[in-house]
């Protein structure tokens, strides 16, 4: 049986997430105006628009 591939984010995307989660954790994170990221769902917003700008194939938030 074929092994299927997980739907979940691509390793290019994961290096990128991880990157900007760091960032944001040692308070370096700036926004596109360049005032200091504070929130974490800010940066968790920041990284998923990075990681699809690089190309990673990441889902869009479902809808509820």
């Amino acid at each position: 049986m074929a092994t299927k591939k997980s739907s979940g984010t691509d390793s290019k995307g994961k290096h990128k997430i991880e990157k900007v989660m760091k960032e944001h954790k040692a308070g370096t994170l700036k926004s596109s105006s360049g005032k200091k990221v504070t929130h974490r769902k800010q940066a968790v917003a920041i990284a998923l628009n990075e990681a699809r700008q690089a190309g990673a194939r990441i889902p869009k938030k479902k809808a509820s």
